[in-house]
């Protein structure tokens, strides 16, 4: 079976995935002293909803060299990264797609990511996320059912797989919400997380969202700014957003800011260190307010400078600025 890996159907998209069958394979015992100090390959395992862009991400780890395989059955995981520790260097980092479609499929990719951990390879699991409805259009749009969907709608097929991936999304090392993403998008994303030579100790995007828009699905943690006065009743200040230095300072020149941004970013320094600790090196904070234009810009810009003047890489997205 083949299916399809889309992103909003106004784009196009033209990469696919192919379904492998589940497969009672062994795991190859490793090889003799004379590998012993053999190079263990870095990994990246690419899951997550069908439709939600896996494809495009495993794409462009290709393109910036990664050795890519496309719906490897997860008993094999191990087996792939022995191999590559073999290749006298020639294969540095591997990456490897795969998705679920059944419990015996699920319990094969715990037990290599078991048998991963002991052997002490540095993997990361990223999780490609997005809305029912972003995957309906994306089916609908190509005219083919979800791979788990059998006698029943692509709603039935999507809940399925989301049952089955929950336990995995909750492992992931970084979440991608691809909902308003394009395919460009989604690729600027993965360059962002994976071009770089040197992989620094954390990576941070800080969102702003308005409440009124839902809470981003890919947020890890999420603060509310909605105790401090909105300047959308100031009238000189409600055309601004919170990129203008006369909301920031009004929204910061109420009682309890400050010191909010203040303790809010030793927490923020507590937290990271347990990430750091646990090998998680991505996290998202979303910031909220009302609308996502006043309260939760002029605090996602403030909160990301903080990060970025302690060595955090970070990264500042405003979901919703100019939504109204």
């Amino acid at each position: 079976m083949t299916t399809h890996d889309q992103q909003d159907p106004q784009h196009t998209h033209n990469e696919h995935e192919d379904g492998a069958p589940d497969m009672d394979t062994g795991t190859t015992e490793p090889a003799g002293d004379a590998n012993a100090d053999a190079a263990i390959p870095e990994l990246v395992i690419i899951s997550g909803m069908s439709g939600a862009g896996r494809s495009t991400a495993a794409k462009c780890l290709e393109d910036l060299g990664w050795f890519v395989v496309d719906n490897l059955p997860p008993a094999l995981i191990p087996t792939m990264v022995e191999l590559g520790a073999r290749s006298q260097g020639n294969v540095a980092r591997i990456a490897v797609v795969v998705d679920v479609r059944g419990r015996q499929f699920f319990d094969n990719l715990r037990d290599s990511l078991a048998d991963l951990d002991s052997k002490q390879v540095t993997r990361r699991i990223v999780f490609l996320e997005s809305s029912d409805d972003a995957l309906v259009r994306r089916f609908e749009s190509v005219r083919r059912p979800h791979p788990l969907q059998g006698d029943g709608r692509i709603v039935d097929g999507i809940a399925a797989e989301r049952d089955l991936l929950r336990e995995l999304r909750g492992d992931a090392d970084l979440v991608i919400d691809t909902s308003s993403l394009n395919v460009h998008e989604l690729r600027a994303k993965m360059d962002a997380q994976f071009a770089g030579e040197e992989e620094p100790e954390l990576r941070a995007t800080v969102m702003s969202f308005g409440f009124k828009y839902g809470l981003p699905v890919d947020a890890d943690l999420v603060v509310d700014m909605r105790f401090l006065p909105n300047p959308h009743w100031v009238p000189e200040l409600r055309p601004f957003t919170g990129l203008n230095e006369e909301v920031a300072n009004y929204v910061y020149n109420q009682p309890g800011a400050k010191e909010f941004l203040d303790r809010y970013t030793e927490l923020l320094q507590l937290i990271a260190a347990g990430y750091r600790r646990e090998g998680k090196r991505y996290v998202t904070i979303a910031v909220g307010c009302t609308g996502g234009k006043h309260r939760s810009v002029a605090t996602a810009e403030k909160l990301a400078a903080r990060l970025a003047s302690e060595g955090v890489e970070t990264v500042v997205v405003h979901r919703d600025m100019g939504r109204e």
